[in-house]
């Protein structure tokens, strides 16, 4: 028992913590190494064991004094993972956020006070060095546990804001949480939420931005798969909260597609179909070729009485486009449009086995 109440006094005078630094803060992040904590575990169960010895009583002082201090390493230790990791999550939404800031004024007051205790005890940790020396000191646990609870009372009003922001904006929901907080905490500096745009909208890849001051306009949007762009009708600038202009975004696009699809219905009538085919967005060529078919279609039976054959016509005319479809992919075309083709011919033998279905 001696000896090893010796060896205790021996080791943990020079085991120390080990360091890392906080980003740019000149703060360094606290832990103990895997191969410490193992002996720290290790020592804790040797401490405990001689309580049941016969010879306590003479080195009791001693065996108390380990016990204590080694359950408050660990403890600490423990504790300081569990504040860091909270600490260093939280400090970029209530520290540089403005939008948090905004949003949340009290917590993220709070968080001042919070910010400048944590980092007062990273600071005697990182001068004090030795395990030991740093985890012995009575205010140290005290404090950790107080921060501790004062982040979690500042999690809990950053969850509430959070669900409050993804119902204003349903599509939230379907972002993962490190992404949404980071869309949040730079909801005001709309290019850096280009990044996360395909995670919003199944097929955006980012917006096309015309920077004027802070506030940008919208001009256009890249698809995320091939090499898509569709300008935007209608003039948009990105101001207010995210979850509005994200929902000005979606007005904006629609009503964009609406406005291409009612000029390509009219284009339609008046150029041949491979010239127009070549100017709108794929979307919009295939809905509109679709809605053709149906004018087609619904025109041939409207005038059954006065031409019976009308949807044999029909079925001749939609031969011929499909034909024709299938001469111009053996050309040469870009891959956007080839892509754009493919799709056309697989919906226009669709359409062509209807009219058949119809004929007979």
């Amino acid at each position: 028992m001696e000896k090893t109440l010796e060896r205790l006094d021996t080791t943990w005078k020079d085991i120390l913590l080990e360091f890392a630094a906080h980003k740019d803060s000149g703060f360094y992040l606290i832990r103990l190494s895997e191969d410490n904590f193992d002996i720290l575990e290790n020592d804790q169960t040797s401490v405990s064991a001689m309580f049941s010895s016969r010879y306590l009583a003479t080195f009791e002082d001693k065996i108390t004094y380990w016990n204590k201090a080694l359950a408050q390493i660990g403890e600490i230790v423990v504790l300081l993972g569990e504040v860091q990791r909270l600490w260093s999550f939280l400090e970029n939404l209530f520290i540089h956020s403005e939008e948090v800031k905004k949003e949340l004024p009290d917590e993220s007051k709070k968080f001042v006070f919070i910010d400048k205790d944590t980092k007062a005890i990273l600071s005697e940790g990182h001068k004090a060095q030795k395990a030991l020396d740093f985890c012995v000191r009575d205010h140290v646990l005290p404090g950790l546990e107080k921060i501790k609870t004062d982040l979690g009372i500042c999690e809990v009003a950053l969850n509430d804001f959070v669900f409050s922001k993804k119902i204003a904006f349903a599509r939230f929901f379907f972002v993962s949480q490190t992404d949404l907080l980071d869309i949040l905490s730079n909801g005001n500096q709309p290019v850096k939420v280009m990044k996360h745009m395909p995670k919003i909208f199944n097929a955006i890849g980012d917006l096309e931005l015309l920077e004027e001051g802070v506030r940008p306009f919208v001009k256009g949007m890249h698809a995320c798969i091939g090499s898509e762009y569709v300008e935007f009708t209608r003039e948009l600038k990105l101001e207010n909260k995210v979850e509005v202009y994200l929902q000005w975004v979606i007005d904006a696009m629609r009503n964009s597609l609406a406005d291409i699809s009612v000029a390509s219905i009219k284009k339609f009538q008046t150029v041949d179909k491979e010239t127009w085919l070549m100017q709108d967005p794929s979307q919009v060529t295939l809905l509109i070729n679709n809605c053709n078919w149906v004018i087609m279609v619904e025109k041939a039976f409207a005038n059954l009485a006065s031409d019976p054959k009308g949807l044999e016509k029909a079925f001749e005319s939609q031969k011929e486009d499909l034909k024709h479809l299938i001469m111009l992919v053996t050309g040469q075309l870009t891959r956007p449009v080839r892509q754009k083709v493919m799709c056309l011919i697989t919906m226009d033998s669709h359409s062509r086995d209807i009219i058949e279905l119809l004929i007979d």
